[in-house]
């Protein structure tokens, strides 16, 4: 029961350490079982016993027998759904190939060129090396999220890395377990012969499942036959009936099947979606916190001993800076992406959980059967787990500006509600080239705004997830626009740091009309129009119109004009180049108009007679 319960605590108080100072919370977790395992064992204990022992003599402790691997892989196929819930079509439209050949080229050059290397540095045999590269393969979503989210991307980059990080994973796990087969029946020609087959079952059963059981658990959950209360474990409990109901049917299918159910889900219009991705990522955070310390734990110091050389400085140098730049670069000709970015890409590929689930999983099931190299498994993928991440989570930042994709000015904009205002305006200015997000909590306008093509998100603005999202790292302007001035006023006073770099602004209240002395100075549009003049004005004119701007005298008197007609409302400058600039209603003073400046402003058109005259 200490045990036990002092591995919750410690693993929280790592995910605690983790979030203070902005590091994947794979690190303090990996060292804290490190040293209450092995490290503890050797130079701690007086019995030379471990702290926290997951198995004694493998029928004894924690996890006595087969237990652990259990538990290591139902909280994996629960870990991997949840990263599935947050996979959304609409992020990969410009990086879809590049996705897919990553997934598939990428993890090709790393089988064989990891096994290489492997194989002639620590004279491994070929097949335990295969096993090693395979186990590699996967780069790790729990690790790359808390490396990409301080560090802001091009919306493009930072999809391919979380897309490739959660797709690769039960790609990875596949091929793992096809040469973990192969090594365990002690098997020959006639297995390779058989084993395309066997992906093809693991691949059919795996997406069938996953596909099938995603829409069978949306129609319940829309049809209301599961209470509210029940909603989140009656989810938990299908995932858990569907990895182990495809694993039945194909050995190893069971992560598969997750992935695509989470993505399938995560795609639907689900009113319930929200609150599942709530509760999957609490949930999450406690198995992640759990298994890195239960399976770093596991490691004795004997198996560290056997990989302290100069031969795992050398492999991991060459699986670093050889074997993922190569993949990246071969999986990226011919796209869109830039040389910079795709050099940048080649540098983050930190590996995660699933790695190290696996490799404690299959290497101490190989040692017991006595497979020669065997024991090398699961230190060697957990060096390269802790390097890593280490490595990236320490330089991704630098060298994202050394490279030249860090974004020194993120003119992303974020809108605060997504009423027919906000999709209006956001629709404008995604026609103009800039990259916007709708956040709401209503469900029809966030459907309204996907409807309209418009990246829109579902979430409680009283919630911390945003601050979590890595799509928003290129937001420098935030446009609090909802009906409601106490949560405009909320989301300037909690975002404006992370989202309004360049600029918050948002709607005067009601009050503030009245008073022309208290005009805020995030005040937005026009000191004169509040949610209700806004809405109002878009009911009667649903489109946003232009004119061409003389000089700052006529600027000025248009300003004017709308002051006093409740149905023009300026809304942006538009300069020659096509580039954007909010108009404040704090102030409206703009100094200098390149040639061919815009006027961009809601509601009818201004009468040419009266703009003349002015």
């Amino acid at each position: 029961m200490v045990e036990l319960g002092g591995i919750i605590i410690l693993g929280i108080l790592a995910q605690w350490v983790a979030w203070k100072f902005k590091i994947p919370a794979i690190l303090p977790l990996i060292l804290i079982g490190l040293l209450v395992g092995p490290i503890a064992a050797e130079f701690l204990s007086e019995d030379g016993t471990k702290w926290i022992e997951p198995i004694w003599n493998g029928d004894e402790g924690l996890f006595p027998g087969q237990s652990l691997f259990y538990f290591v892989s139902l909280a994996i196929s629960i870990i991997l759904f949840e990263g599935g819930l947050t996979l959304k079509m609409g992020e990969i439209k410009n990086v879809g190939p590049v996705i897919t050949k990553l997934i598939s080229i990428g993890s090709i050059v790393t089988f064989f060129a990891a096994a290489v290397a492997a194989h002639y540095i620590f004279n491994l045999s070929w097949k335990i090396a295969y096993l090693f590269s395979a186990l590699i393969i996967v780069t790790g979503p729990t690790v790359i999220t808390p490396i990409l989210r301080n560090i802001p991307l091009k919306k493009d980059v930072s999809a391919v890395l979380k897309w490739e990080g959660i797709l690769i994973d039960p790609i990875g796990a596949l091929v793992a377990v096809l040469v973990f087969e192969f090594i365990s029946v002690d098997a020959g020609g006639e297995f390779t012969k058989t084993a395309f087959i066997e992906f093809g079952k693991i691949v059919l059963f795996g997406a069938t499942f996953g596909f099938t059981f995603a829409h069978g658990l949306n129609y319940i959950l829309n049809k209301k036959l599961v209470p509210h209360y029940l909603m989140n474990v009656f989810t938990l409990a299908t995932v858990l009936g569907v990895f182990v109901l495809s694993d039945v049917f194909a050995h190893e299918s069971g992560l598969l099947a997750v992935v695509v159910m989470g993505m399938v889900l995560g795609n639907s219009k689900s009113p319930h979606l929200k609150d599942i991705l709530y509760f999957k990522e609490s949930l999450s955070v406690l198995l992640i916190s759990i298994l890195f310390i239960l399976l770093a734990a596991n490691i004795n110091m004997e198996e560290l001993y056997l990989i302290y050389s100069w031969k795992t400085v050398a492999l991991f140098a060459i699986i670093v800076f050889v074997v993922r730049p190569l993949g990246v670069f071969l999986s990226t000709y011919g796209s869109s992406l830039k040389f910079n970015e795709k050099l940048f890409i080649s540098w983050v590929g930190p590996r995660g959980i699933v790695a190290a689930g696996i490799a404690s999983l299959f290497g101490l099931k190989l040692a017991k059967e006595g497979v020669v190299g065997a024991e090398y498994i699961t230190p060697l993928v957990f060096m390269i787990v802790l390097g890593t991440v280490l490595l990236n989570a320490t330089t991704a930042r630098l060298f994202a500006k050394i490279v030249g994709v860090f974004l020194t000015q993120s003119n992303g904009i974020l809108i605060v509600g997504a009423s027919k205002v906000s999709r209006l305006l956001g629709h404008y200015l995604e026609s103009n080239g800039r990259h916007v997000v709708l956040i709401d909590s209503n469900q029809s306008n966030i459907a309204k705004a996907k409807d309209l093509g418009l990246e829109a998100i579902s979430t409680n603005i009283y919630s911390d997830t945003l601050l979590d999202n890595i799509e928003l790292n290129d937001v420098g302007y935030l446009m609090a626009l909802t009906g409601s001035s106490d949560i405009n006023k909320y989301a300037i006073n909690k975002f404006s740091k992370q989202f309004g770099e360049n600029g918050s602004f948002r709607l005067v209240t009601t009050d503030e009309m009245k008073d022309v002395s208290n005009n805020p100075k995030e005040g937005l549009f026009s000191h004169t129009d509040d949610y209700n003049t806004l809405s109002n004005v878009t009911r009667k004119y649903p489109s946003i119109q232009e004119i061409e701007l003389k000089d700052k005298e006529h600027y000025d008197s248009l300003i004017e004009i709308s002051n006093n007609d409740k149905e023009i409302i300026p809304l942006f400058i538009k300069n020659g180049d096509g580039e954007l600039s909010i108009i404040s209603s704090y102030n409206k003073d703009i100094e200098k108009f390149d040639e061919g400046s815009q006027l961009v402003y809601l509601g009818k058109p201004f009468d040419v007679e009266v703009v003349e005259a002015n």
